[in-house]
């Protein structure tokens, strides 16, 4: 039986379409606030929400934008978005299913692109920011918001260790550097960033996902045995609950 990487995020997330639209997490944030901002300008777009999930800045989006076009590997989260859609009232919000590394739009289709907590999952994130480049109009622009690694090897391990524990779809959290790196090599500029603090409460990060009591608690048993400047970087509570970086920025 075939297992493959797409098919993981499938079956991770299409049962869960309904409890990432009700997270907190995602249904709320200063990284919202600033996308409302950053998109004060662009009030004739059309843009694309790559990785949209259960549709959180698609819906912010809708309210700034001419159309928005909510992309995502999960047929079952696109139901969610377009059920909310419509309780939103949002009538210039459309849903298309696909994988980040193959966009089936023609070139230069939107005026902006953006991708909130979702490129931690891609296979390939240099092929997916390629086909960002691709469908992007001249001048147009890519916001990204992520869940970033702190980018020391020590604290990186740490980071992808229990994010996988956690999500066996995950790929990787990348550091600043990294997505500076990334977005040059494709012929991008940062215009803007910042870099942030979330705190993620450890019972409904691993409900939300329903990790397995085997898997949750080998990520308890690990934090437990993390050295001290582990335990201070990430702030591990004693319910398990911690701090993980995040990155968000705007590029042309």
């Amino acid at each position: 039986m075939k297992n493959t990487h797409e098919e993981k995020i499938e079956k991770q997330f299409g049962d869960r379409a309904a409890a990432y639209l009700q997270s907190e997490v995602h249904a709320s944030g200063d990284d919202l606030q600033r996308l409302t901002r950053w998109l004060a300008d662009d009030r004739a777009a059309s843009l694309l929400d790559l990785g949209c999930g259960a549709g959180h800045a698609s819906f912010v989006a809708a309210a700034q934008v001419a159309q928005v076009t909510a992309y995502d590997l999960s047929a079952k989260m696109l139901t969610v978005v377009d059920a909310a859609a419509a309780e939103r009232g949002l009538h210039n919000l459309t849903t298309r299913q696909g994988v980040a590394e193959q966009l089936p739009f023609a070139d230069h289709s939107f005026e902006v692109v953006i991708s909130r907590y979702s490129a931690h999952h891609w296979r390939d994130v240099g092929m997916a920011l390629r086909e960002v480049r691709r469908v992007l109009k001249p001048g147009g622009k890519f916001i990204l918001m992520d869940i970033a690694s702190p980018g020391y090897p020590v604290l990186d391990i740490w980071l992808q260790t229990l994010e996988m524990l956690r999500d066996p779809s995950h790929v990787r959290n990348y550091s600043q550097g990294e997505w500076l790196r990334l977005i040059n090599e494709c012929g991008f500029n940062a215009r803007e960033l910042v870099a942030g603090k979330l705190t993620l409460a450890f019972a409904p990060w691993i409900a939300r996902m329903q990790t397995s009591p085997t898997l949750a608690s080998a990520i308890r048993e690990l934090q437990g045995h993390a050295a001290d400047e582990v335990k201070t970087y990430f702030a591990f509570a004693d319910d398990g609950s911690f701090c993980s970086d995040t990155l968000m920025f705007v590029a042309c």
